[in-house]
C-alpha cells in the first residue's frame, strides 16, 4: 500500500551500491511490458559493458545472451556487466538509460535520489549518485507491484548460464547475493548491494498471509547485520 510502518533516517541521502539495479530492472521490465523488447531478444555485450568491475558474470566483448539470461544475471548475481549491456540495449547507451532512470525516479516521487550509472558501481556521494531508504522502498514497490514476474528471478537461489564465445562454450554458475532467500521463509526478494563506502545494503521483500512488506537497510557495517536488521523489521 505504501504505508510506512517504521522509519529511521528515511530521507538521508546515501550511496545505494547495487540496489541501484532495482531501477534498472524497473526500466527493463517496462520495456518488456511495452513490447519494446522481448525476453528472447539477443543482446551483444560491448567493450564498455565487458569492462565493468565489481560483481560480474564475465561477459566478453561481442558475446550475445538473450534478455532473459541478462535479467537472471542482474537479479541473481547482481552483474554489473549485464546491467550495462541491458542499459545499452534498451536506450542505446548507458547515458541515455540513466536519463530514463532519473525521469522514472521523479515520476515515483523519489525526492532524495539521483542516478549517475545503471549499476551502482560509484562509491562516493559527492559524485552525485545517491538514494535514500524511502526512495529505495518506492522503486522496490513499483517493481514488485507492476512487474510481479521479478519474483521468479529474485527468489532463485542458484542457476547457471552458458558463455558462448570464440573460445567455445562454458558454463558459469550464478548464486543469489540475497541470503534471505535461503534463510527467511517468507522472503520474495529483492536486491542487495555493497561497496566499501556504501556499506551493506538490502531491499528485502517478503510476504506472509497475504501481507507484503518491504524492509530497506542501507549502510550496515557488515553483510550479516543488514540481513538480521531486515528480518527484525519484517518479523516485527
Amino acid at each position: 500500500t505504501g504505508r510506512i510502518l517504521y522509519e529511521k533516517n528515511k530521507d538521508k541521502e546515501m550511496i545505494p551500491a547495487s540496489i541501484t539495479k532495482i531501477m534498472t530492472l524497473n526500466l527493463i521490465f517496462d520495456a518488456l511490458s511495452s513490447k519494446k523488447i522481448k525476453l528472447t531478444d539477443e543482446v551483444t555485450t560491448s567493450e564498455y559493458a565487458a569492462s565493468m568491475g565489481g560483481s560480474q558474470v564475465f561477459l566478453e566483448p561481442g558475446e550475445a545472451q538473450n534478455v532473459e539470461t541478462m535479467i537472471k544475471c542482474i537479479s541473481i548475481a547482481s552483474a554489473n556487466d549485464a546491467a550495462v549491456s541491458m542499459a545499452e540495449f534498451v536506450a542505446g547507451s548507458e547515458t541515455e538509460f540513466v536519463k530514463l532512470m532519473n525521469q522514472k525516479a521523479q515520476k515515483l516521487g523519489m525526492k532524495h535520489t539521483h542516478f549517475k550509472n545503471c549499476n551502482g558501481l560509484d562509491d562516493s556521494i559527492s559524485s552525485g549518485h545517491y538514494s535514500s531508504a524511502y526512495d529505495v522502498a518506492l522503486m522496490s514497490r513499483e517493481l514488485i507491484t507492476k512487474h510481479p514476474e521479478i519474483s521468479k528471478y529474485s527468489t532463485t537461489w542458484m542457476d547457471k548460464i552458458t558463455h558462448k564465445t570464440k573460445k567455445g562454450e562454458k558454463e558459469f554458475g550464478l548464486t543469489n547475493t540475497n541470503k534471505l532467500i535461503r534463510q527467511y521463509a517468507y522472503a520474495t526478494g529483492l536486491k542487495t548491494g555493497s561497496t566499501s563506502n556504501a556499506g551493506f545494503c538490502v531491499s528485502a521483500t517478503a510476504e506472509k498471509d497475504g501481507v507484503e512488506l518491504i524492509a530497506v537497510i542501507m549502510g550496515a557495517d557488515n553483510s550479516k547485520d543488514r540481513f538480521q536488521d531486515a528480518v527484525k523489521l519484517l518479523d516485527y
